[in-house]
């Protein structure tokens, strides 16, 4: 990426973003995007604990836009709904910083990335402390595009397998994370190539997913079309992770 760019970090709660674009005021419109969308989820789930907690899909609210995105989501993967909050966050943030004419507007909320640019995005591919980790990832040149990563163990969201990391391309990063979850949940067992492949099989069983890479016990599996993968070079100044 070019250096007529600005980039932030923004943190509000648990949620932790960094905000890419070529315009200033892009980024001050994501902030407050981002602020307006976690209170709505917060008066919602306030009211509707079920939301909060459960760990299957429930039908969608009218109303706020994000829980409805999210249950939309959770309905496709198979997984309750806050399995898809970190892509909404970023995904809505992005739709508004879009409407300022910005070119490039990236968001990246705990590691799922939400992106719409004229020029590539670098991002790296984070693992913990696996050899792979920060070291590969993806030059992505197609847009809109939604990349979202679940882990069973380095991740601090629930994750019912065990893969280093279970990586999912989409248009958006909201139906990116619930399935990078259902994706990472399946990701277990001794057989190491039947893990792979069962994470495979059930991403690209969703759709609107284009793509998969999981990685588990050092081995590596992709499927569907995934952007070109690059070896990472940390003196990027614009890079960002998934993780």
């Amino acid at each position: 990426m070019n250096k007529n760019l600005h980039k932030e970090t923004f943190i509000l709660k648990e949620t932790q973003c960094t905000i890419i674009s070529d315009k200033q005021e892009a980024i001050k419109i994501a902030k407050e995007t981002i602020k307006h969308n976690r209170q709505e989820l917060e008066l919602y789930v306030r009211a509707n604990p079920k939301f909060l907690h459960t760990l299957t899909p429930i039908p969608a609210p009218p109303k706020p836009l994000i829980a409805k995105l999210m249950a939309e989501a959770a309905q496709k993967a198979g997984v309750g709904p806050m399995a898809a909050v970190a892509g909404a966050i970023a995904d809505l943030a992005v739709e508004d910083m879009v409407k300022t004419g910005c070119e490039v507007a990236v968001v990246e909320d705990g590691g799922e990335i939400s992106a719409i640019s004229n020029q590539p995005v670098d991002v790296a591919v984070a693992a913990g402390e696996e050899p792979l980790s920060k070291r590969f990832g993806f030059r992505l040149t197609e847009f809109p595009i939604g990349v979202a990563t679940s882990s069973g163990r380095y991740s601090h969201a629930l994750s019912f397998g065990d893969a280093e990391a279970a990586v999912v391309f989409c248009k958006g990063a909201t139906l990116a994370d619930a399935v990078a979850t259902a994706v990472g949940n399946v990701v277990k067992g001794e057989n190491v190539e039947e893990a792979i492949q069962a994470g495979m099989k059930t991403g690209l069983s969703v759709e609107g997913v284009d793509g998969i890479l999981v990685i588990y016990r050092g081995q590596v599996g992709t499927a569907g079309k995934t952007p070109q993968m690059i070896k990472i070079n940390h003196n990027q100044e614009y890079l960002i992770e998934t993780q």
